[in-house]
């Protein structure tokens, strides 16, 4: 059955204290929205519709970058949550399938949960998901049960005593077919105390019409939502506790989980090792047998097998390496490519660059491809040798198994297997620096007496 999805992402989040969007804060560093799609994702959804309100722009800025293929639209006025899904209806015209309601603030639902939701319409009419509440609290709708049948979802102040106690609570995500979901959202009366529209009012209106309810149940933790500060550290803790354990289990060395900093698209493989206080910004890939030693930061790169980066190195987007590379400590790599073997080990900056294999970068080295508007590249040839402390140039070659003299300023290409040596010759004065610093002795004995 086509699936398509529908992403509550128009609250304002006042307890967040944020000019931000609440669905655009980050958990793991990506938005929380992000989270919410990656979820519905594995159900190959035919549509996915984003229903925006507070900071659209900025959501629908977002979105682009997160799921382009994504329909945005509005809910002008904040009328509750049957009144968001409804904004969906003209997205949907025409789709023949099933309606996922899920939450852009409430980043944890599982595709397990998603697939057994889908899984429960094949013989029911409109499927909830709910969880057990591990502490009985006002907060939540109480899902009233008769064996597999829902019968109604009943708010804690309208509750009885004897519901009170229920602990089987509501989430408020929802499966159901999407001609019938309109049907019933539009049977939905406006709330006497607020006049908001209620999604949970269509569990109630299908029973009234003959259709079969009922509601799964997964883990409290995957419906975690998201609405203070404080929510979402939880959130991101949780989220690098469960993505730890992860790769414990897949195999990986993590010399000290609790430092290691994960993103929510890191990918790292068997038999590597991440040394203590790593951080793994987006787009992060680390092939198995490479390691990542301590205090390093590594965000949109590639690091191959059997490579080893830091301590305190800087991994930035583009940074491309091979095999057995070696980036040692205090380097930094941007948008450049290392072949097979090459090593740069000290105190160098290494950007807009394409390193050849087997070669060896020295302590200080910076390729200097910035002139204040453009960017330059630097080409460095498979086992040349590059002296420390020398500046290339760019735009700039230097040749195959070609050497730079330590301390030069590179501004011409250098042919393979040449040495390039571009600095001042040094003069040697004997005994001038003895003579030097006796007259400056004198002058500031000088001053010294004037003053007093």
């Amino acid at each position: 059955m086509s699936i398509a999805l529908v992403i509550l992402a128009a609250g304002k989040g006042t307890r967040m204290n944020s000019d931000l969007p609440k669905v655009l804060h980050p958990i793991a560093q990506a938005p929380m929205l992000a989270h919410a799609l990656a979820s519905g994702a594995t159900l190959a959804p035919e549509h996915v519709v984003v229903v925006a309100g507070h900071g659209a722009d900025a959501v629908t800025t977002a979105m682009a970058q997160i799921d382009d293929s994504a329909r945005i639209v509005l809910q002008t006025e904040q009328l509750g949550t049957a009144h968001a899904v409804a904004q969906a209806r003209d997205a949907l015209k025409g789709f023949d399938g099933d309606v996922l309601v899920l939450y852009g603030d409430t980043p944890f639902i599982s595709a397990d949960t998603l697939e057994r939701m889908v899984e429960a319409r094949k013989t029911h009419d409109l499927v909830v998901l709910g969880f057990d509440i591990a502490e009985l609290q006002p907060r939540y709708g109480r899902l009233v049960m008769e064996g597999e049948r829902l019968t109604r979802i009943v708010e804690y102040k309208d509750a009885t005593e004897e519901e009170r106690q229920i602990r089987f609570t509501n989430s408020g995500l929802v499966a159901c077919d999407a001609a019938q979901l309109f049907d019933l959202i539009d049977a939905v009366s406006p709330s006497p105390s607020s006049g908001e529209y209620y999604l949970t009012e269509i569990v109630a209106i299908a029973n009234a019409r003959g259709l079969s309810c009922t509601a799964i149940k997964c883990d409290e933790a995957e419906t975690l939502g998201v609405d203070s500060r404080r929510n979402l550290a939880d959130a991101d803790a949780l989220f690098q506790a469960r993505a730890r354990a992860a790769l414990l289990d897949d195999g990986v060395t993590l010399m000290a989980p609790d430092t290691v900093y994960l993103s929510l698209d890191t990918v790292i493989g068997r038999d590597a090792v991440i040394e203590p206080n790593v951080v793994f910004g987006p787009g992060v890939t680390v092939e198995s047998g490479a390691t990542i030693r301590a205090f390093s930061h590594l965000e949109g790169c590639h690091v191959s097998r059997g490579a080893v980066v830091g301590p305190y190195a800087r991994l930035r987007p583009g940074a491309e390496l091979a095999e057995n590379v070696r980036i040692g400590n205090f380097v930094e790599i941007k948008n450049a490519e290392l072949d097979e073997g090459a090593k740069v080990n000290h105190l160098s900056y290494i950007g807009d660059a394409s390193v050849g294999a087997a070669a060896n970068i020295g302590a200080g080295t910076i390729t200097c491809n910035y002139d204040g508007v453009f960017k330059h590249r630097t080409e460095i040839g498979a086992r040349s040798f590059i002296g420390s402390n020398t500046m290339l140039v760019a735009p700039v070659r230097v040749g195959a198994e070609a050497m730079t003299a330590s301390g030069s300023v590179i501004t011409s290409d250098v042919e393979d297997g040449a040495l390039a040596m571009a600095r001042a010759k040094q003069d040697t004065k004997p005994g001038r620096a003895r003579r030097l610093m006796d007259m400056l002795r004198a002058r500031k004995a000088k001053t010294t007496k004037d003053k007093t």
